[in-house]
């Protein structure tokens, strides 16, 4: 997989000092830097355009999109995925999935080193994809926070939905048990809300899931998981052929934004969304009030972020 992200020069700085340990000696032609991220090569070119090639393409882009959007709120993000050329066929699926009854699936949080991980299932009648739509229902990486606030309150007592927020702790709890990894986790969390959707017998034509990894892979993740949903279709990027699948994007943004208010009252420190430099910053702040025991209640430690604030640290000593 392939994915190229036209990004700021904020954030070019930002990615510049966040893969410093993780640049290659050697870079292509017009390239500032190349740097390996897990199973993903990153690219970053003179031009603004940064390119993600690998199996976890998708994973190291998203913190990179989601910092982009964040550092120019409400301004659509430029993303290209080499995924895209195999729309056409499945055209007629996309089609399907846009005019028919569904539930659909989507997660916030995965690309944030502080907060929660939050994946909402979302189920709508195709009676209601006319009105829902009207109200401007879109992706939730397409509004900015300030429109998601003021758009979910809307719709969100017109639908049925299913919500499950997995807070820092318990994320760093999960992560150290053993065949732990990310797209586990999301797996694990889309399963139990389509599960309690699914069993409410609403009629549903399609269940869909926003798509983030091969969907072998997806079932293999579910497989001390007892009855997995089975039948679903899986689209990348989902939230632009599904109303389900908008509906749950944007239900876990405003989740998402909640909780995170929420924790940044309780660690008594404004904590930044993304995973960047500044996430790092803060990070170190924290560690140099509270004691490091304070990451583990409000960040997910397995982030590279962890370690850039432990060399800070070091070099402050």
């Amino acid at each position: 997989m392939t994915i190229t992200v036209k990004l700021s020069d904020k954030t070019m700085k930002e990615m510049d000092k966040f893969y410093d340990d993780f640049k290659r000696l050697k870079t292509p032609p017009y390239a500032l830097f190349q740097a390996d991220d897990a199973d993903c090569v990153v690219t970053v070119y003179t031009s603004g355009k940064a390119v993600f090639q690998g199996k976890t393409a998708d994973l190291s882009s998203k913190m990179w999109i989601e910092m982009e959007q964040h550092n120019n709120p409400g301004k659509k993000v430029d993303v290209k995925n080499s995924e895209d050329k195999k729309k056409d066929k499945k055209k007629d699926k996309k089609n399907k999935a846009i005019t028919c009854s569904a539930i659909g699936s989507d997660e916030v949080g995965t690309g944030d080193y502080f907060g929660p991980i939050v994946v909402t299932a979302a189920y709508v009648n195709k009676n209601q994809i006319e009105e829902i739509n009207e109200l401007g229902v879109k992706d939730s990486k397409k509004l900015t926070d300030e429109e998601i606030v003021k758009l979910v309150p809307k719709f969100l007592k017109k639908i049925e939905y299913s919500t499950y927020t997995l807070s820092p702790e318990k994320y760093n709890e999960i992560y150290d048990q053993v065949s732990m990894n990310m797209n586990t986790i999301k797996a694990i969390l889309h399963n139990k809300a389509l599960r309690q959707l699914v069993d409410k017998n609403l009629g549903q034509e399609k269940i869909i899931v926003d798509q983030f990894c091969d969907p072998k892979l997806y079932y293999r993740y579910l497989k001390s998981v007892p009855n997995p949903v089975s039948d679903i279709t899986f689209i990348t990027k989902g939230e632009d052929h599904s109303v389900a699948v908008a509906c749950a994007s944007l239900i876990s943004r405003y989740i998402f934004l909640q909780e995170f208010d929420k924790l940044s009252k309780e660690i008594g420190t404004t904590l930044p969304k993304s995973g960047g430099f500044e996430a790092d910053n803060i990070g170190t702040k924290l560690v140099k009030e509270k004691g490091f025991d304070i990451l583990t209640k409000c960040a997910k430690l397995n982030f590279k972020n962890t370690e850039k604030i432990k060399e800070q640290l070091k070099t402050e000593m």
